[in-house]
């Protein structure tokens, strides 16, 4: 690229300002830059959407679950319309323990030990809510690192701009707000498109990362409980 040209071009009076302009004006690297802060932007915030929207449905699910597990209802029966085949992360849980339940009664024959029954269901359950939590919990990574890194790397674009505009001034000998404007104001461009990116995705991640924390204490309270039932039936039967 013809550092004379660039010079030129930032000396005159007519640049175009605008946020397209600055953009189109740019140095291919802060193009690069600004491209791909976008698009993360893009993609954060349908990140943000999706977990909104599977946090809603997931409690939801959970409240009508639990209203009908509490009315006093038949778990067999419980269990065979939600347990078998899930669809949210508490019908799995409670399916994960009520078929390990029922495999660990077979297992424990005449010798049926509440303990022993209790530790495999409460694993089950554990493994259940660790896996509904991990899929859950998908694409929060992302949003952790556009939110950490992000603004760095709009200063890398920044800092890009502003060498590659000085470099055009040296060649012309000039260091007129002309000159110096336009150019600084492609560079800083890149951080303002860093920040656009940055703080949505921390304030997402630290509000999305504490509604899940507290979806998977009720997950836990649930198992808890749902593990008390059993070992009671548990020794009920022995």
């Amino acid at each position: 690229m013809n550092p004379v040209v660039d010079a030129a071009n930032l000396a005159s009076p007519m640049g175009d300002l605008s946020i397209p302009g600055l953009f189109l004006q740019a140095d291919i690297v802060v193009k690069i830059v600004i491209i791909g802060l976008l698009l993360a932007s893009v993609w954060v915030w349908a990140i943000v959407f999706e977990k909104i929207m599977s946090l809603r449905r997931a409690a939801r699910a959970a409240d009508k679950f639990e209203d009908r597990f509490w009315s006093g209802g038949s778990l067999d029966e419980l269990y065979e319309d939600e347990g078998t085949k899930p669809a949210h992360p508490m019908a799995a849980v409670f399916g994960a323990a009520m078929s390990e339940w029922r495999r660990s009664l077979r297992a424990a024959g005449a010798d049926l030990r509440t303990s022993f029954v209790r530790e495999r269901v409460d694993r089950a359950m554990n493994v259940t809510i660790a896996r509904e939590m991990e899929r859950m919990e998908r694409w929060m990574v992302f949003l952790a690192s556009v939110g950490s890194s992000a603004t760095f790397v709009g200063l890398f674009g920044t800092v890009w701009g502003i060498m590659h505009t000085f470099t055009a001034i040296a060649a012309q000998k000039n260091t007129s707000l002309a000159t110096v404007g336009p150019g600084m104001a492609e560079a800083l461009f890149a951080t303002a498109i860093g920040l656009v990116a940055a703080i949505p995705a921390t304030l997402a991640y630290n509000a999305i990362g504490t509604n899940l924390a507290r979806f998977a204490a009720r997950l836990e309270a649930f198992g808890t409980e749902f593990g008390a039932i059993l070992s009671r039936q548990t020794e009920e039967r022995g």
